[in-house]
């Protein structure tokens, strides 16, 4: 049985679509337990209107505090020792399960995985790794989305590393394929940050690399995995997410601006309901925080049942992947390597 722990009250329609959104993965999946850290009220009042369910696979940890979207992040995982993110992340920690999915405060997931949970040993940051929605429906993972806003080199590294046995762990991609996000693909282009990756990346012969690629590239799906520091990361994925909406609307306002735009409309419907599918964030789940010394998905703030349920799904199956210890070996694997190269560059 694959267990993992719910913060039910991290989220913006917390805790009913975290609450929802669990049944529907104890639906579809029956090798799953889950464990609701939450106001016990709350989350039972959900459930009573959720319909049938397995029972003895759900259980729920009362707390009695929330940590908002809005607060300070350190300060919060410090002074609030029963909010449901914090208990969560103590019981992830004693082994209560084996993974764990919140759609809280960023901020407060990361602080909260490193200061209660910990690092895989050799690991230098954690990346936030989301997928992005592609033209071939694959998806392509972007690592750092904005865990990291500076970055050094052994960063980056290491999260080429890991983003490469999240691909397989999680998605079963063999041999996936690296990009470094940069503003072209000759070798001199980039900081001199770029530079130094992309020659490390070179020489790791356990990394598929593809070289330097550009923000367009995300989308065509070329690379499986992009790495980058967290702050271009962060506007390199808000930007696609941007572009989607402002498409969404304008088709929208168009379709509606006479008759014949209407029935234009009605005989596209088809295709424009495969394209807006295959463009769907919710169905590409959450980011999972690479790096920490067990499985931590990240959903969206605003996540509504089906997304919070494919989050779930990211979650038990990184973890019947062996998604940590195939992290750990790669690390150790290439410690050498990177710290020699790291040398010589100084």
């Amino acid at each position: 049985m694959t267990r993992i722990i719910i913060d039910a009250m991290g989220g913006d329609y917390a805790p009913k679509q975290q609450v929802l959104g669990c049944v529907n993965a104890l639906r579809k999946d029956k090798d799953l337990y889950l464990i609701l850290c939450g106001d016990e009220t709350q989350i039972k009042a959900e459930l009573a209107q959720a319909g049938k369910y397995d029972e003895s696979r759900l259980e729920i940890v009362h707390t009695t505090e929330v940590i908002g979207m809005e607060e300070i992040p350190t300060k919060a995982v410090k002074t609030k020792k029963d909010s449901s993110t914090v208990v969560a992340f103590r019981l992830l920690k004693e082994g209560r399960a084996d993974g764990l999915v919140s759609s809280g405060s960023t901020g407060a997931v990361l602080t909260a995985g490193v200061l209660i949970l910990g690092r895989i040993k050799g690991v230098s940051r954690p990346g936030l790794c989301p997928v992005i929605p592609n033209h071939k429906g694959t998806g392509t993972m972007i690592c750092d989305c904005g865990a990291n806003l500076e970055c050094k080199p052994i960063n980056l590294v290491h999260f080429a590393l890991m983003a490469s046995a999240y691909a397989e762990a999680a998605y079963g991609k063999k041999d996936p394929k690296v990009g470094l996000l940069n503003n072209g693909t000759e070798d001199h282009k980039g900081l001199p940050l770029h530079q130094e990756v992309n020659a490390l990346l070179k020489q790791i012969d356990c990394i598929n690399y593809a070289g330097n690629i550009e923000g367009r590239d995300i989308m065509y799906g070329d690379v499986d995995v992009v790495v980058c520091d967290g702050f271009t990361g962060n506007i390199a994925t808000k930007s696609i997410e941007g572009c989607g909406k402002a498409v969404g609307t304008i088709m929208t306002r168009e379709y509606k601006r006479n008759l014949w735009a209407k029935l234009r409309a009605a005989l596209s419907m088809g295709i424009i309901k495969r394209i807006k599918g295959g463009l769907d964030y919710e169905a590409c789940g959450g980011s999972v925080f690479l790096g920490l010394s067990k499985t931590v998905v990240k959903g969206h703030g605003n996540s509504r049942v089906r997304g919070f349920a494919v989050c779930i799904e990211q979650a038990a199956n990184a973890v019947r992947g062996d998604l940590v210890s195939k992290i750990k070996a790669l690390v150790d694997e290439n410690a050498e390597l990177v710290n020699a190269n790291l040398n010589k560059e100084e």
